[in-house]
C-alpha cells in the first residue's frame, strides 16, 4: 500500500521518480497482525479528536491518515539498537573518517555558492554547517526511508516513548496542513529525524526556513539548500557567535590540576594560558579575553579541549559532548586544519577502526559473515564475535577486542 498519494506527481522534489517498492522499503510484507491493524485504526480515530483540539482540519486528517496502517519496521527498528556503545575515540574516528572528510570537502564543492550564502546569512561558519550535514544524514545519503506520519502514529499507538512521538505526530500534522510537504514524501527514520538536517517535526515548526524562496521549507529534497540554510538558523537561534571556534585542542603542562577542568567551569583563554595550557597545532585559540570551558574527556593523558559558547550552540542540536566534539572537529578538518594532535590514549583498550575492519575481514574469511567491512561494530559483527567465539570454545561475548584480533590472525 503506498503512501505517494494520487495528485500528487510533480508537485514535490522526487516525485516521478523510480523508487523501490515501498512494501519492501517499509516493511509492510511482514503481515502486521491484524489486531496491530485494527489497534491503531482505534487509536487514529482518538488522535484525530486531539487533533482537531489544535487546529488541524478534518481535510489534513483525511489526507494524513488514509493510507496509513500498523508499520512493523519502525517498531522493528526502534527496538534494534547498536548493541556495541563506543568510546569517545572509536566515536570521533568513525565520525572524522578520511571518507566522510572527503565527501565533505566534495560537498562543499558542489554547494559552496549556497553554503557561503547561508553563512552570511546566518552567521554560521560554511564548514560547521557542512559538518552538521555529514554528521545527520551523510551529506544527504541517508536521510530516512519510512513513512512518518504511519512510524509516528506506530509507536505512540504502542505507547513507545509516551508523549514525545505523539506529539511528533502532531507537529508532523501542522507540517503537512502548512503545505511544504505531502504525506508520501514526508519520509524520515524510525523515531522521526527528517530531510538533509534530520529535523524532528517540532524542531522543524521551530526552525525550518525557506531559503530558496519558492514558498515551502524543504529539507526533504535532492537540493539541500533549505536543510542547510535551517540548520544554520537552528544554531544562530541556539546562541552561535560569528567567528568563533566550538572547540580547540590543547596542550596541559605536567602536572596540571584538572580538577579545574569541567563544564560550568569558566575562564577567560589569557587565564588557561596563565596557567601553563596551550595550543596543541596549527588550529588557533579563541581570543584571550573569550570565555571558555576546559574538558579532558580522555583523562589527563588524553585529547584535551577549550570549549566556548559555539560548543554549547551544537549541544542543543545534539545533547553529546562526542558529537559537539565531532562536528567541531569535522568543521576543523574541512577548513584544512591537522588533525588532533593526541587523539588516543595510550592505554585505551579498544581497536583503532583498521583494526575493527581488519577484525570483519578475518572473521568472514573464518566463514562468520560480519555482513560488511566498515568498521562499525554492530548487531551484524558482534553476532558473527559471538558465533566464532561458540565455534572455539571461548567465553561467548560478542565484544572485539585485541586478543580476539589476535587470535583471528593466528587462524
Amino acid at each position: 500500500m503506498a503512501l505517494l498519494l494520487g495528485g500528487c506527481a510533480g508537485q514535490y522534489p522526487g516525485a516521478g521518480v523510480p523508487q523501490q517498492s515501498q512494501e519492501i522499503k517499509w516493511g509492510r510484507y511482514q503481515n502486521p497482525p491484524a489486531e496491530k491493524v485494527a489497534g491503531l485504526r482505534n487509536w487514529v480515530e482518538g488522535f484525530k479528536a486531539s487533533a482537531r483540539g489544535q487546529g488541524i482540519s478534518d481535510g489534513t486528517l483525511e489526507f494524513a491518515f488514509r493510507d496509513v496502517t500498523y508499520n512493523p519496521e519502525a517498531l522493528r527498528r526502534s527496538q534494534n539498537q547498536a548493541e556495541f556503545k563506543k568510546s569517545l575515540w572509536e566515536y570521533l574516528e568513525n565520525a572524522v573518517s578520511e571518507k566522510r572528510q572527503a565527501n565533505g570537502r566534495a560537498a562543499l564543492a558542489q554547494y559552496g555558492g549556497v553554503l557561503t550564502r547561508v553563512e552570511a546569512t546566518y552567521g554560521v561558519d560554511k564548514e560547521v554547517v557542512a559538518a552538521v550535514w555529514g554528521m545527520e544524514s551523510t551529506y544527504g545519503e541517508r536521510r530516512g526511508d519510512l513513512p512518518l506520519i504511519e512510524s509516528l502514529a506506530t509507536l505512540g499507538y504502542e505507547g513507545y516513548r509516551g508523549d514525545f512521538f505523539r506529539s511528533q505526530l502532531m507537529a508532523a500534522l501542522k507540517i503537512l496542513q502548512s503545505g511544504d510537504i505531502d504525506p508520501g514524501h514526508m519520509t524520515g527514520s524510525w523515531a522521526g529525524a527528517m530531510g538533509h538536517t534530520q529535523f524532528i517535526p517540532t524542531t522543524y515548526l521551530a526552525f525550518a526556513v525557506d531559503f530558496t524562496g519558492d514558498g515551502r521549507r524543504d529539507i526533504w529534497s535532492n537540493d539541500p539548500s533549505d536543510a542547510l540554510a535551517s540548520a544554520a538558523n537552528y544554531l544562530a537561534k541556539s546562541g552561535w557567535q560569528r567567528g568563533l571556534p566550538a572547540a580547540v585542542e590543547v596542550t596541559l603542562p605536567p602536572g596540571f590540576n584538572t580538577a579545574l577542568a569541567g563544564k560550568g567551569k569558566r575562564r577567560s583563554v589569557a587565564e588557561w594560558q596563565s596557567l601553563g595550557v596551550r595550543q596543541a597545532n596549527q588550529r588557533p585559540l579563541p581570543p584571550a579575553g573569550t570565555s571558555t570551558e576546559l574538558i579532558v574527556p580522555g583523562g589527563a593523558s588524553g585529547a584535551a579541549f577549550l570549549i566556548t559558547r559555539n560548543f554549547h550552540a551544537i549541544l542543543r542540536y545534539n545533547n553529546a559532548d562526542s558529537y559537539a566534539l565531532a562536528v567541531s572537529h569535522l568543521a576543523d578538518r574541512l577548513k584544512g586544519y591537522p588533525g588532533l594532535a593526541n587523539p588516543w590514549p595510550a592505554d585505551h583498550p579498544g581497536l583503532r577502526i583498521e583494526q575493527r575492519k581488519e577484525m570483519q575481514r578475518l572473521l568472514t574469511a573464518r566463514g562468520f559473515d560480519t555482513q560488511g567491512v566498515d568498521g562499525n561494530v554492530g548487531s551484524n559483527t558482534i553476532s558473527a564475535i559471538r558465533a566464532y567465539q561458540a565455534s572455539r570454545g571461548l567465553p561467548v561475548t560478542g565484544e572485539p577486542s585485541a586478543a580476539l584480533l589476535e587470535q583471528l590472525r593466528r587462524g
